[in-house]
């Protein structure tokens, strides 16, 4: 058997074979557990290591030429078997009596040439087919296989009442393969099949057709033949042949694959079939041979309503392209395909055509194709995929008398369209347009049919649609898939727009009110775009949130971050991001409010704790510690008798006796007081004056009863003239009280000057601040001094 033998059947016995193992598989929840595939592996026997619980194996395409009863009796539950493309020669089918459940056996393309018989009742299917049997392999309990739909053989040789014991079986198809079928000279054979709905019969691939045999059908509905290669001289014997099976008035379906013919034969076939009952003649990979001339044809009337061709091969490089293509324009059929053919054009039907369905799929038609053809007036779907159309004007042009015309595909074209006029011509009754897979671009929207509800716009270079699009009120559904789409668009200009494919395009921010401006949308895909996870994304989500999820397409696994780079891969509804960090307003009043807040918090902590004074105490204590260390040596060197002198008030002496005085002796710090140390016989202003200037300090404790003292005055005029005088800092402000502004006497100007210019010292009604108040005093007198003992003036 060769590999063209092979190729042709595949096709036909892949619909069947699909159906049943799938049917199969779907029934269990595990597929890997179940099905067991050792096909091609180079097996010479069925291993022994199988799962038990095995439902189909594969076992094709090895070297497997003996099976056992062993090799598969304990896979009790064993479904679909496949030992197909082995070495088997003969086999015995009792091996599978306890395989009750079997139901799908392929043993083609095998050698067997006999086979023993035993009914398993449960098969469905049963592929004998591609052997090496002289004669048809039925037994009489094949008639026992109730549930049989598929049978395929093959034979050398045909006898009338073979297929006699299955004759009441109701079978949905039988594969007859012929391709060893010889005759005898001058013996013409017959077959009769009884019942089957399908019938597919396989020559020989490189023979010419040559079987006299007379098979004959009850209730044909399908009929398929493959490997037929005609000449002028079999031509004849081929129709002879089709006539015996296309007798019946049940044959609708009528298959050719893979043959080859010369033209003339292949009119002959066409109008053979004209008259019968065949509704739809289907042509798979043809090959016309010879030369292609004019042939006369009459269109009588006729049953078949749609003629495909497929994959056609032409060996006749010189002929007359209107030979050829006058046969086709002018059928009186309803469906025509024509595909894969390479025709570079198709004439326009001379008369009013029956056409309704046109579909020419790859081939090599330009825009010049129906340009000014007025009679394919009744046509509703027109295919043009894969061709050599380049102007998205002339197809619309091509339109204009197609007044029936509803779908119309041009996809994988090499169509743009740089017009910005917008005078394209369209049939107005066009509602479904493929222009995918071309090179549009935004300017296609100013030329599209005023009607079209469903667009195919995927695969093109559009970057945006224009928000002035008016002429598409009636569009419901949008695919614009695959191009470099920036924006989600809005239906504001899609009023009616139901469904709307956009993925895979360049749209990182999507608007958050796409679904309040598409109130009418019930399906949209967006997924697989670089979407920006930033606050503005946040809307989109939530209003994702907001629809059914049969609404949004492929949600949530292909919605994806693309940046920034630390969420990228993570899906949309993982996406989280703070509220606040997305409000700036928002943000803007928290930190503000957070900032008042904080300083009320320390305003009242500091009131509370009074911080402010202890702020003010260390930095008087810092600032008398700095002057004195800048005190210059020869000043300290100068001899005092006395570290301080006190100026006070009479009303506060209790204060200084108790409190002052006896803290600052006790660190051995001399003081002056009045009472104490001035001179008898001298006036009180040389004592003030005289103590002022022998003692290294001047410490004047404030209060209100001080701004009523004169003699306070004096002393603190005289300190304050010695402090400009000598250019020291001696003095030492005391604030016992509270002083108000406005208490204090115009003449104090100077005292208002001290305290306005020069920090004071607060006596803290607290005893726990006390220490720190002591420590600023003492930190005044930090240097020893060599003190004056001799007193000429003043008393010690």
């Amino acid at each position: 058997m060769t590999k063209d033998r092979e190729t042709i059947v595949r096709n036909f016995r892949l619909v069947y074979i699909i159906t049943l193992i799938v049917g199969t598989l779907i029934q269990f929840s595990d597929e890997s557990e179940f099905a067991v595939n050792k096909s091609n592996k180079g097996l010479t026997h069925v291993p022994k290591d199988l799962p038990l619980k095995t439902k189909v194996l594969d076992m094709s395409q090895n070297y497997i030429s003996e099976l056992h009863l062993s090799d598969i009796s304990f896979l009790s539950g064993l479904k679909v078997l496949r030992l197909s493309h082995n070495r088997l020669q003969c086999f015995d089918i009792s091996i599978f009596k306890f395989n009750q459940d079997l139901e799908y056996l392929d043993l083609s393309h095998n050698q067997l040439q006999k086979i023993s018989c035993y009914p398993i009742t449960s098969l469905k299917h049963l592929d004998l087919s591609f052997n090496d049997f002289d004669a048809l392999p039925i037994c009489k309990e094949f008639g026992n296989l109730t549930q049989l739909n598929f049978l395929g053989l093959s034979a050398k040789k045909l006898q009338p009442l073979d297929l006699l014991p299955i004759a009441h079986l109701h079978l949905n198809c039988i594969l007859l393969d012929l391709g060893g079928y010889y005759m005898k000279e001058h013996e013409a054979e017959s077959l009769q099949i009884l019942s089957t709905k399908t019938l597919h019969l396989v020559f020989h691939p490189n023979n010419f057709f040559s079987v006299q045999a007379n098979i004959s059908v009850n209730s044909l509905g399908y009929l398929q033949l493959s490997n037929v290669k005609l000449n002028e001289e079999n031509c004849q014997d081929f129709i002879k042949f089709l006539s015996q099976l296309t007798r019946g008035p049940n044959l609708l379906n009528f298959t050719l694959n893979h043959i080859e013919t010369t033209w003339k034969c292949l009119v002959r076939i066409f109008q053979f079939l004209w008259p019968r009952p065949v509704e739809y003649f289907k042509i798979y990979n043809l090959t016309i041979v010879e030369s292609i001339d004019k042939e006369d044809f009459t269109y009588s009337e006729t049953s078949l309503k749609a003629l495909t061709i497929e994959h056609v091969t032409s060996r006749v490089y010189i002929f007359s392209q209107t030979a050829l293509y006058t046969v086709f324009s002018e059928m009186n059929i309803l469906m025509l395909t024509i595909s894969d053919t390479h025709f570079i054009h198709m004439l326009c039907p001379e008369a009013t055509s029956t056409f309704k369905f046109l579909n020419f799929t790859q081939n090599v038609f330009t825009d010049s194709i129906f340009q000014k053809c007025s009679t394919l007036v009744r046509l509703e779907t027109l295919i043009l995929q894969r061709n050599e159309l380049k102007d998205l004007f002339k197809v619309g042009l091509m339109t204009k008398n197609m007044p029936s015309l509803e779908t119309l595909d041009v996809s994988w074209n090499s169509l743009g369209y740089d017009r910005h006029d917008g005078n394209c011509t369209w049939v107005g009754s066009i509602v479904v347009l493929n222009l995918s897979s071309n090179i549009l671009t935004d300017s296609v929207f100013s030329c599209l049919p005023p009607r079209v509800r469903v667009l195919d716009l995927h695969d093109n270079r559009i970057t945006r649609i224009p928000e002035d699009v008016t002429s598409l009120e009636a569009l419901q559904e949008l695919n614009v898939a695959f191009n470099s789409l920036l924006h989600l668009p809005g239906c504001g200009t899609f009023s009616s727009l139901s469904v709307l494919i956009i993925d895979y395009n360049s749209i990182s921010n999507p608007s958050a009110h796409f679904f309040q401006s598409c109130q009418k949308i019930r399906s949209i895909k967006a997924g697989n775009n670089p979407f920006q996870c930033t606050c503005g994304l946040r809307e989109f989500i939530q209003s994702i949130g907001q629809v059914s999820s049969e609404v949004v397409e492929g949600w949530p696994d292909s919605y994806k971050c693309d940046y920034p780079g630390s969420y990228k891969g993570t899906l949309l509804k993982d996406f989280r991001v703070s509220p606040l960090s997305c409000n700036t307003a928002l943000l803007i009043v928290t930190i503000g409010v957070t900032g008042l807040v904080l300083a009320a918090t320390l305003t009242v902590l500091c009131i509370y704790f009074d911080l402010p004074w202890y702020l003010r105490m260390m930095c008087q204590w810092t600032q008398t510690r700095r002057r004195a260390r800048n005190i210059p040596l020869d000043k300290l060197q100068r001899a005092f008798q006395f570290h301080a002198f006190i100026s006070y008030s009479e009303h506060d002496s209790a204060w200084v006796k108790n409190e002052l005085v006896p803290c600052l002796e006790k660190e051995d710090i001399r003081i002056c007081l009045h009472e104490r140390n001035f001179v008898p016989g001298k006036s009180i202003v040389e004592n003030i004056i005289n103590c002022i200037e022998k003692s290294y300090k001047s410490i004047f404790v404030l209060s209100p009863n001080f701004v009523q003292s004169e003699w306070c005055h004096y002393e603190l005029y005289f300190a304050h003239h010695n402090l400009f005088h000598e250019g020291s800092n001696n003095l030492i402000l005391v604030l016992l009280e509270p002083i108000p502004q406005n208490n204090i006497p115009s003449k104090y100007h100077k005292l208002k000057s001290l305290m306005a210019q020069r920090t004071y010292l607060e006596w803290p009604k607290e005893k726990s601040k006390r220490g720190l108040f002591w420590a600023n005093i003492r930190a005044a007198f930090n240097v020893k001094l060599i003190l004056d003992t001799e007193n000429n003036d003043v008393e010690t």
